[in-house]
């Protein structure tokens, strides 16, 4: 009885006894149990090794999200249509991009210098600092050769949007004569204004991935990277010196670039992450 009541409460969110409590943990349940009489008392050791034996664990939790749009045969074309992009030999007249927006970057500059490592002894950052603004990163990745373009802006609009487009094709040779775009579906890449530039430059295709798959976009991976490599300490003096530090890391990233490999495993792999079994 007591077994089923633990097992019982464990499945259940506190808020529905009347508890205010997030999550149950084997101490609040055995509390519980006490409270509504069903075991004069009980250790919390006692209540570990009833969950433990039907592998609950009600103090853990996963974040999930579910689907906007059905996992119907549209989706698993858009889906396609991206790995075919990775996939695929390019003709020598295209380039795939991948682009996308890191925001809202702020300096963070510290009230005191950071400390670099000594022996025995890791970095240290002052806990202290101050909000000085926050800058937005527009980058572009090419998929064959892993090179990134990027521009900085203190706003994120259609206009700094167009900015990174007119980089990419004052730097796209004239003898490539499609750019395949992989981007998401937001208003910043699809309003009027973005629309009229597309519309005097056909040389760039736009893909766009489904909705609550932007991590099917390659520059995602980058800049996880980058957050890794450059951002993990957020120490910067300004919004300039912040600004000039991503565009050092960008040019010393493109002097060993190197594109992320898609294979038909990765593709399959994807399928599987989408709930995809079959090939288009």
């Amino acid at each position: 009885m007591v077994a089923v009541q633990a097992v019982k409460l464990a499945c259940e969110r506190p808020d529905a006894c009347g508890r205010s409590l997030s999550h149950w943990d084997c101490a609040e349940i055995a509390r519980q149990l006490v409270a509504e009489a069903v075991v004069p008392s009980i250790s919390t050791e006692t209540v570990r090794r009833l969950l433990e034996r039907q592998h609950l664990k009600p103090w853990r939790y996963h974040l999930w999200l579910s689907p906007k749009v059905p996992r119907d045969a549209h989706f698993l074309a858009q889906v396609q249509e991206v790995i075919d992009l990775y996939t695929r030999p390019l003709a020598e007249h295209e380039v795939v991009l991948s682009v996308d927006e890191k925001t809202n970057l702020q300096p963070r500059p510290r009230t005191s210098a950071t400390r670099a490592a000594t022996p025995k002894q890791p970095m240290r950052v002052e806990q202290e600092y101050q909000r000085v603004g926050a800058v937005n990163l527009l980058a572009a990745f090419n998929t064959r050769t892993g090179q990134v373009t990027g521009v900085t802006a203190s706003r994120k609009r259609q206009a700094e949007f167009i900015e990174l487009l007119e980089l990419l094709e004052a730097q796209t040779p004239s003898t490539v004569t499609t750019i395949h775009v992989v981007m998401d579906n937001v208003r910043m890449h699809t309003g009027k204004q973005v629309q009229a530039w597309l519309a005097e430059h056909p040389r760039f295709v736009c893909h766009f991935t489904p909705v609550h798959c932007s991590w099917l976009n390659q520059i995602e991976q980058w800049f996880s990277i980058l957050q890794r490599k450059r951002l993990r300490v957020v120490d910067f003096a300004s919004l300039a010196q912040l600004g000039t530090r991503l565009h050092q890391f960008i040019e010393q990233w493109n002097a060993r670039a190197h594109p992320f490999q898609w294979t038909t495993q990765s593709a399959a792999k994807v399928r599987a992450k989408c709930g995809l079994s079959s090939a288009a």
